[in-house]
């Protein structure tokens, strides 16, 4: 029986890459990376002796650029700042990137794949980076809410269309 496992050989398929260029849209995920990383802690150690409540601001940005045949990388940056009083207690930025394969995805929808799909890909890794960041400052964890990167895209896009509006 050991005999019969060894000399049992495993069927292999081969697939035509020209005939995948015909099929539907096609997503993949080459690789996820920590693009940048900064910490700030400006008015350390007098910061940490302040038990006041502090107030955070969350401010985040996307930016895709193409890179070859098919291949994007698309960065979302988080930047989180602490208040308490008026001084600044901490300010956290990342930019978690990744480098993204799309094919066969039509101009118009290539947009919506480069700021919602990759962007919601992307942001449970800038999150934990944010908060794993913030503890090792020597602060309270900071655990951000989930976004709604569609929501966030159809609000930026009926800005745009009222400000052309406005123009005309």
């Amino acid at each position: 029986m050991a005999e019969d496992k060894k000399t049992k050989k495993k069927a292999s398929t081969k697939i035509d890459t020209s005939e995948s260029k015909n099929q539907g849209p096609g997503f993949g995920i080459e690789k996820l990376f920590l693009k940048d990383v900064s910490v700030e802690i400006p008015n350390s150690p007098e910061i940490f002796t302040n038990r006041e409540a502090p107030q955070i601001s969350v401010e985040l940005n996307n930016a895709a650029k193409p890179l070859s045949d098919g291949y994007y990388e698309v960065s979302l940056q988080v930047t989180v700042t602490s208040k308490q009083s008026d001084e600044t207690a901490f300010l956290v930025e990342v930019t978690q990137s990744g480098i993204f394969k799309i094919l066969n995805v039509p101009e118009d929808g290539m947009e919506m794949v480069l700021a919602i799909t990759c962007p919601n890909i992307l942001f449970p890794y800038a999150r934990e980076a944010i908060s794993d960041l913030v503890t090792k400052a020597g602060f309270s964890p900071v655990v951000l809410n989930p976004i709604n990167f569609e929501t966030m895209y159809m609000q930026q896009k009926e800005k745009e269309a009222g400000a052309a509006k406005k123009a005309n």
